[in-house]
């Protein structure tokens, strides 16, 4: 385990420098933290990116668009932006997982802040389709079936709304460390539709919302010229004082847990995970915190002694999962003890992503944006 943070070797790509501490660490120091400004500095850059977007969002019904999940991220981002003048479309992808608690966050928000909210309701029984064959294919990435058709949806009205910007919750005070290892890009179509055609019931997806590489690469950022801003990443976020604020102005409910506002996350991160490939993401998240200053190791550590999940309910969560996806509880967890497999083990567009890093690589090199 590293020193400094509480990343360990359940990575299997972390490195250590001679004082214990991880790769991880020396990334932050050195690249990431050099994008963070929870100071007067970060005052300035919000203003500047807040008037641009107001600016291309003149003459239109909206500046921006933000996905909204019921989640603490998501939820502050929203009221924050709210505060400084944007004009908001929210939109909420319902994949057939909310806790009723995210449903009511959601409406306390856009109701006390006046946002505009469109809930794009997923095709469940392709939602269903999709899920089964993740979890038959035996991947860690469970979660792509939802985070692809949530981000789908979310460009698809903002095209549809003439919306250019993208307000995004991730943030480097808690998501600084995402090991790679520990799952795959959500929005790689090509792997979605070849686990979904090995493994899937139905014999192609309708409704379901998927984007090609070249849409999500090319044609949004570069043809329809939309942009993301991560505004959180400009002003001091600590988790605990953005739920009392929300808790305080919009009568926010916090659900226990990081991304826990829906059951299926809840259920895949808290047990599918450190069960059957031994991640914990827990230690990422804390480890983030930790660099951030907003929590200190011994704090981490005397989380992580507790139990990702709750004993007495876990029994009740899986057959919960299990009679939902239409399968029976013991075939249910014979899929969850089957062999693990790697994204790589099937199709994907990680040859072309690698490539187009490459390219702006280059590009950048000879001054050309």
């Amino acid at each position: 385990m590293c020193t400094r943070t509480v990343m360990d070797t359940t990575d299997p790509d972390i490195s250590f420098d001679k004082m214990g501490e991880c790769h991880y660490c020396e990334k932050f120091d050195n690249f990431i933290s050099k994008n963070w400004f929870p100071n007067k500095e970060g005052e300035r850059k919000i203003k500047e990116i807040v008037s641009k977007i107001k600016y291309e969002g003149k003459n239109k019904k909206y500046d921006c668009i933000i996905g909204l999940s019921g989640g603490v991220d998501s939820s502050y981002l929203a009221y924050k932006a709210s505060q400084l003048g944007l004009r908001i479309l929210a939109v909420h992808v319902d994949a057939g997982w909310n806790s009723e608690l995210a449903v009511k966050n959601i409406q306390n928000i856009v109701t006390k802040c006046g946002i505009d909210l469109y809930t794009h309701v997923v095709d469940w029984e392709e939602m269903k389709d999709v899920q089964r064959a993740f979890f038959k294919a035996g991947v860690a990435n469970q979660d792509t079936p939802q985070d692809h058709a949530f981000f789908a949806a979310l460009y698809t009205y903002a095209i549809k709304n003439n919306i250019q910007w993208v307000l995004h919750g991730g943030n480097i005070a808690t998501e600084s460390i995402l090991p790679e290892a520990w799952g795959y890009s959500a929005m790689d179509g090509k792997h979605l539709r070849a686990v979904h055609k090995l493994f899937g019931e139905k014999r192609r997806l309708k409704n379901y919302p998927v984007i090609s590489f070249f849409k999500y690469q090319f044609y949004f950022p570069f043809v329809r010229k939309m942009k993301v801003a991560r505004l959180l990443n400009y002003m001091p976020y600590d988790k605990d004082e953005a739920i009392s604020v929300l808790e305080k102005e919009v009568g926010f409910t916090y659900y226990g847990g990081k991304h826990h506002e829906s059951r299926f996350t809840k259920f895949f991160q808290s047990y599918y995970l450190p069960e059957k490939f031994g991640y914990d993401k827990r230690k990422a998240h804390l480890s983030s915190m930790i660099l951030a200053g907003s929590c200190t190791r011994e704090e981490a550590l005397e989380e992580l002694r507790k139990s990702p999940y709750d004993p007495s309910t876990i029994e009740g969560d899986i057959e919960y999962v299990a009679d939902k996806l239409g399968f029976s509880l013991n075939e249910f967890k014979k899929i969850i003890d089957q062999p693990k497999h790697s994204y790589k083990d099937y199709p994907n567009n990680e040859s072309l992503v690698k490539a187009k890093v490459k390219l702006n690589q280059f590009l950048k090199r000879k001054g050309i944006r």
